[in-house]
Order: C-alpha cells, then sequence, then structure tokens
C-alpha cells in the first residue's frame, strides 16, 4: 500500500515537474528573504549595504519562469537564467537566481551534443575567470576573498556541469544497450527464419526425394497398364509394381514422421553408387532402354555420392514420365578433380497425363544442391534428345 502510495506520488510529481520546480524555487527565495538572507556575493555588488532582503525577490521571482521554459527552449533559458543571476551577482546576492542558473544549466547540458557541452564549459571557466578578476579589482576586494568566490561559483557550476554530463552519458549507454539488444534480437529472428527456411528446404527435398519418386512411379506404371490391351500378366506386374512403389512410399513416410515427431532417427538409407544398377533396373521395368556406364571411382564424400544417385534417380525419373521408350545413357565417371554424371535420352514419347507432371523443382532442387557442393549443374535439350550433365567436387568444404 506504502509502495502504491508513493509511486502514484511521484507520477504525480513528475507529470507536473516544472511548475512545481518553480513554485518551490519561489517559495525557497521568500524564505530567505523572510529570513533576510542576502548579499552572497557582497564583495561584488554596487549597491549599498542597508539593501532590504526584500529586493532579493526581484530577480528571484522572473528567474523561475524559466524553469517553465527549460525543456522547450533550454538555451534561450539558459543566457536569460545567466543574464538575471548576473544582475544579481551584482546587486542583492539573493539564493533564487543561483538555484535556477544551475537548474536551467543542468537541463541544457543534458540535452546538449558533446561539442556543444565542450563550449558551454569554455564558456562557464571564462565566467569564473571573469569573477576572479572583478572581485580582485573591488575596493574592498582582494587576492584570497576573490578566490574564495571564484573557487564557490566555480564548484557550484563545475559540480552541476559534471553531473549533467554523467547522467547524460548513462542515458545514452543505456540507449546504446538498448539498441544492439533489439539489433540482436533481430538478428536472432533472422536466424530463426532462415533455420526454419533451410528446414523446410531440406523436409521438402526430402519428401521429393524419396516419396514423391515412389508415389509417381505407381502412377507411371498404372498409366503404362491402362495404355494397352488388357493383359492378365501384364496387368498383374503392374499391379506388383505399384504394391512395391507404394510400400516404399509408405516406409519412407512412416521414417519422416518419426523423425519429425521424435527428432531422432535417419529419414531414408543414404544413397549409394552402387544403388544406379537398381534405379536402371526399375526405369527398364517402365519401358525405358538403359545403358549405365559406372567407373571405378575413388572415395568421396557421402554428401557427393548422394548428390550423384539423385542426379541420376531424377534424370531416369523424368525420362520415364517425359520421353517412354526413349533410350537412355547413364554415365557416371572420374573426372579427376571430381565425379562426372551425365544422363542423355534419345527419343521416346510421353506417356504420364499433364495431371502428373511436376512443376520443374526436382531439376531446380538438384541444381540447388550441387551448387551447394561447389559443383556445376546444367540439364536441358540437344540434338536428338535431353542432356542433364552435373560436374561434383572431390572434396567438400
Amino acid at each position: 500500500m506504502k509502495e502504491a502510495t508513493a509511486d502514484s506520488i511521484r507520477g504525480w510529481y513528475l507529470a507536473h515537474r516544472s511548475p512545481i520546480d518553480a513554485l518551490l524555487i519561489a517559495g525557497l527565495s521568500v524564505v530567505s528573504a523572510l529570513l533576510g538572507f542576502s548579499g552572497n556575493w557582497s564583495v561584488l555588488s554596487v549597491l549599498p549595504a542597508d539593501v532590504s532582503p526584500w529586493w532579493t525577490l526581484a530577480t528571484a521571482v522572473p528567474a523561475c519562469v524559466l524553469v517553465l521554459t527549460k525543456h522547450r527552449a533550454p538555451w534561450a533559458s539558459l543566457i536569460v537564467a545567466t543574464v538575471i543571476f548576473g544582475v544579481d551577482l551584482f546587486t542583492t546576492g539573493g539564493l533564487g537566481p543561483l538555484v535556477v542558473l544551475l537548474d536551467v544549466l543542468w537541463t541544457a547540458v543534458f540535452v546538449a551534443r558533446p561539442s556543444v557541452r565542450g563550449r558551454v564549459l569554455v564558456a562557464a571557466a571564462v565566467g569564473v575567470a571573469v569573477i576572479f578578476i572583478i572581485a580582485v579589482m573591488r575596493p574592498e576586494g582582494s587576492a584570497p576573498l576573490a578566490l574564495l568566490v571564484a573557487v564557490q561559483f566555480g564548484a557550484l557550476v563545475g559540480t552541476d556541469y559534471w553531473w549533467a554530463v554523467a547522467v547524460s552519458q548513462a542515458h545514452e549507454l543505456a540507449e546504446l544497450h538498448r539498441q544492439r539488444a533489439e539489433e540482436a534480437a533481430a538478428v536472432a529472428e533472422r536466424d530463426r527464419e532462415e533455420a526454419v527456411q533451410r528446414e523446410r528446404e531440406s523436409m521438402a527435398r526430402e519428401l521429393h526425394d524419396v516419396v514423391a519418386g515412389h508415389v509417381l512411379a505407381m502412377a507411371i506404371r498404372a498409366e503404362a497398364a491402362l495404355s494397352v490391351p488388357a493383359d492378365e500378366k501384364v496387368d498383374r506386374a503392374a499391379l506388383r509394381a505399384v504394391r512395391d512403389a507404394g510400400l516404399d512410399a509408405h516406409s519412407a513416410l512412416r521414417s519422416m514422421i518419426v523423425v519429425l515427431r521424435r527428432g531422432d532417427g535417419q529419414l531414408s538409407p543414404t544413397p549409394r553408387i552402387d544403388d544406379i544398377g537398381a534405379l536402371a533396373a526399375d526405369a527398364r521395368r517402365a519401358g525405358l532402354q538403359v545403358e549405365v556406364t559406372v567407373a571405378q571411382l575413388a572415395a568421396m564424400p557421402a554428401a557427393v555420392e548422394q548428390a550423384a544417385v539423385r542426379i541420376v534417380r531424377e534424370a531416369l525419373s523424368n525420362c520415364v514420365r517425359h520421353a517412354s521408350g526413349s533410350h537412355v545413357e547413364v554415365r557416371v565417371e572420374d573426372a579427376g578433380d571430381g565425379v562426372h554424371v551425365r544422363v542423355d535420352s534419345r527419343g521416346g514419347a510421353e506417356l504420364v497425363a499433364t495431371s502428373y507432371a511436376g512443376g520443374g523443382w526436382g531439376l531446380s532442387m538438384l541444381a540447388e544442391r550441387v551448387d551447394a557442393l561447389g559443383g556445376r549443374f546444367s540439364a536441358g535439350p540437344r540434338p536428338g534428345g535431353w542432356r542433364v550433365d552435373a560436374r561434383l567436387p572431390a572434396a567438400v568444404s
């Protein structure tokens, strides 16, 4: 309860700080006059010694108005406060104008740029020197007294200046840390989004590589069976092929679901160069005439070997889809500084219905995979057919 009350009082004060401060300084000036407090800088006064303390209000009250304008016009308020204090310094020597000067000076230094603060410090030093010289030159003045007055004024102004600079720098440091925290949060969010995007791309590649191929094979083999006259032996072979492809797709989907739900396991067995023969056999059953030449290759990174096999798989799938019955030549050779994979097709005819056609993602994802490994990939028509060509590096950085 007490904390809530204190917070509400503090909030009310901060909302009405300027008028409250002005009234408090005016009240201090009145109390000082009532107690006879005047002539703070008597050595500099040009007035008779018996001036009434109430004359201090002549400079204190106008000075209090500057407390209300210090935030909207800090430098104009500082100049006017300095003039009023100068008048008070050589006349009544009251307390109000000094308090107002220190308050307005603090606000001006707090909001000033570092270069401007330096000029304010120089001006304050010049003011202290001028006060010392004037005090020494006064008839009743002396060097020790003048030094005491200058030191008093310099200590008040210097402490006020140092306090304003320290608080301003603390605010600037806090703002800098806030900006850095926001930048760090933005970078973390961007990294998270990039990680999510990479994960999605990886899942998309995996789905395409291990699931889409099996599903498309089911459609292709069913379409092939439907495109010829009914034959029990051919139809049952097509059904067995569709069943096998469906089981393979189901197994791949189950393994992917396990990985996604539990975060462990393996999506699918890593393709090996030795699997190219099985890929060619599947393509032959789909109606292609496939010749495979795989040279004796040196040991290569798993990522390179996996990319080579998937290039062959995608190229054969496209041949089945777009050039049924074509003659396909698959060559995997040692290129010295890596592996050269080339798949050439000639002849053939479109087999799969348009509704089965892909969106061209297979080749684009292969290009991305090869580019990520530092290799070169190309795919396009050539005289009499189509060619898929890739050069994979022997080492991956």
